[in-house]
């Protein structure tokens, strides 16, 4: 067999899904970087097509040899490949001849830029048959020297680049490439995506993380540099890396992932897709403003939302779940919503992102009818989801650190002559009257103490879940540190218990949950919750009636929220 019909032998076994997928099997880079399962490109690209078609009178994507498209965080390349697939069967009337077919659609349709070295030889890999896309096994012809398409990345771009350091205090004496002493910053961060110079200014030959789509302030100019060419790309598509280390406590990371949405869309794609955890829609750190970019956006026209990212990438921890999105440039209007968790029947409706009276996404199609129902009733209204001052459970919920104590202190083990009680990790402590210095209102009232860190499996989501840990009674003369949030005050024992009674319930914790975007419970996720009259011992029964919720709602609610009596915290 000669070398050419070698590699058109290659182009078939690629492209036509003849062979074993290794795709399906490769292990993740991390949890911030995963290799996207070719299911779930497939079913993303179908979304692509669909909206493609709904614009162009019935048009396949697939037939049109104009085109273009971009990958600018490629990893394993899946994306490019696939759409290589549909491109090779979908152009043959077009290009007849196979290797004309395939050097056209790799060399004028088809782009990616890799996340990393080992990332980039790999989607070279995958879409050219060879990490050098000008090698004798490549399936392009047109790749080699001299001839004005490029260099042995082909259309897949990878060099490092490094972070550009800025506001840095503090220093070490170091010396250049010549050997003279310098002046080396060492707590400086990034001033594109805010790594951490301690965390990331490694040098030598280990990964920087610095990635080209989000180190630039004009994009536009960063893609012609990249690929040798001005670009106006009709289709971007992906899977961004979603964090970085930043240098906080512990194991702190600031998402990125919005920083690569932003980009795409100042390079004005027609159509714009991709994977991303799905926090953003009612938290994360320095989301604020995406939030607020995304939900007012009507082009966003559809959000397929996992409720857990396992259900997606096998093995992977993602609290929150993970969502894919399409933006769609030429056609406004509602966004169709769909809910998916293996074992459920997907939930599907189209609706605004962004209701009346909210500054957050409300993840499930159906608890946008319960909140409507639940604010009719408090409030006469429907059309806003807005509780008024006086009416909110948040305004009872006290701010981390609720009486100024950390996580880690502890308190004496016995009890001294005015001592309060502290409620701590580890059980209860004991501390002085005097060295409480917040939180002094709420010490000698009735208050409920729930902790600060949601029940959960791990880095799992599973469902029906808690939502929040068990809420527990705090008596006149006790505090906590700030694993927990103190709820009060409240005028008597009568009353706080009707408030625990209120917050076991599961309609209750519902509420919560449209607001919750991680482990962490803060008094914003409260924002729904309306206040009760705390005269009775609350049931969902009582609250079902309250708010006419119909049998199909019940059923959802107790689909998605355990009960809390005499269950554990796990």
């Amino acid at each position: 067999m000669t070398q050419t019909a070698d590699k058109l032998s290659a182009v078939t076994l690629s492209f036509n899904g003849a062979s074993p997928d290794v795709l399906t099997c490769i292990a993740n880079l991390s949890n911030d970087e995963v290799f996207t399962p070719p299911s779930l490109a497939k079913d993303i690209l179908d979304t692509i097509e669909e909206a493609w078609a709904a614009a162009n009178d019935g048009t396949s994507i697939w037939t049109d040899s104009t085109v273009t498209f971009l990958d600018p965080f490629t990893k394993s390349g899946v994306f490019l490949r696939e759409i290589t697939s549909r491109l090779v069967e979908g152009l043959a009337d077009e290009l007849p001849d196979l290797q004309d077919r395939v050097n056209h659609i790799l060399t004028k349709q088809v782009f990616g830029i890799g996340v990393t070295r080992l990332t980039s030889l790999l989607a070279r890999r995958s879409l050219y048959c060879s990490k050098f896309a000008n090698g004798e096994h490549s399936v392009v012809t047109t790749f080699g020297e001299g001839d004005g398409y490029g260099n042995a990345d082909g259309h897949i771009w990878f060099d490092r680049l490094e972070h550009t350091w800025t506001g840095g205090t503090e220093w070490v004496y170091t010396a250049d490439a010549d050997g003279n002493q310098i002046r080396k910053f060492t707590n400086s961060r990034c001033r594109f995506c805010g790594a951490s110079q301690s965390t990331l200014d490694r040098g030598g030959d280990a990964e920087s993380h610095a990635y080209a789509f989000i180190h630039t302030d004009d994009i536009k100019a960063r893609v012609a540099e990249l690929l040798g060419e001005e670009m106006q790309f009709d289709v971007i598509i992906g899977n961004p890396p979603y964090q970085l280390e930043d240098g906080g406590y512990g194991t702190s990371a600031a998402p990125i992932y919005q920083k690569f949405v932003q980009q795409a869309k100042a390079l004005d794609p027609r159509l714009l897709s991709m994977i991303i955890p799905s926090r953003w829609f009612t938290g994360g750190k320095g989301l604020d403003d995406f939030r607020e970019a995304m939900l007012t956006d009507d082009r966003l026209r559809s959000i397929d939302d996992y409720l857990t990212a396992s259900d997606v990438f096998s093995g992977v921890g993602l609290k929150g779940g993970v969502c894919y999105f399409l933006w769609d440039r030429d056609r406004p209007g509602d966004c169709r919503v769909t809910t998916h968790l293996k074992g459920w029947e997907d939930s599907t409706a189209t609706r605004p992102l962004l209701e009346k009276g909210a500054d957050v996404f409300v993840r499930f199609n159906e608890g946008v009818s319960i909140l409507k129902k639940v604010m009719g009733v408090e409030t006469g209204q429907t059309d806003s989801l807005e509780l008024p001052d006086g009416m909110r459970f948040e305004d009872l919920v006290s701010a981390r650190k609720p009486f100024g104590l950390t996580t880690s202190f502890k308190g004496k083990t016995t009890k001294g002559a005015g001592d309060v009680s502290v409620h701590q990790n580890g059980g209860l402590g004991y501390i002085s009257r005097a060295q409480i210095k917040a939180g002094l209102g709420l010490i000698d009232t009735w208050k409920i103490f729930v902790s600060y860190a949601a029940p959960g499996t791990g880095n799992r989501d599973t469902y029906p879940h808690r939502i929040i840990s068990t809420p527990f009674l705090g008596v006149p003369g006790s505090i906590s540190t700030e694993t927990y949030l103190a709820i009060g005050p409240f005028d008597s024992k009568d009353q706080v218990e009707s408030a625990l009674s209120y917050l076991s319930c599961r309609l209750t914790r519902l509420l919560i949950l449209l607001r919750k975007s991680s482990q962490h419970v803060t008094s914003k996720v409260y924002g729904f919750v309306p206040t009760q009259t705390w005269d009775r011992i609350w049931t969902d029964e009582a609250l079902y009636e309250k708010y006419g919720l119909t049998q199909e709602e019940i059923d959802f609610i107790e689909q998605i929220v355990r009960p809390m009596a005499g269950e554990s915290d796990d």
